[in-house]
């Protein structure tokens, strides 16, 4: 499992800035259409908000890859 560390003056990070932080998605674009197909879960349920508020503890999954927010 891989950690992103949120900024210490960031109480959340948005889902589609994770993707592409995280490079699970190349672009805004590409991290729009992966939600929008439910490629993407959030604390194990697939998540359809483009700009969900991700905070600490939270936990991301794309097909194999899993990232904890810390």
């Amino acid at each position: 499992m891989n950690t992103f560390k949120l900024k210490e003056d960031s109480e959340f990070i948005e889902l589609m800035k994770l993707l592409k932080v995280q490079q699970i998605a190349q672009t805004g674009g590409h991290a729009k259409i992966l939600i929008e197909e439910e490629s993407i879960k959030v604390n194990g349920k697939i998540e359809t908000q483009k700009r969900k508020k991700l905070r600490s503890g939270d936990i991301v999954q794309f097909e194999d890859i899993e990232i904890k927010i810390v």
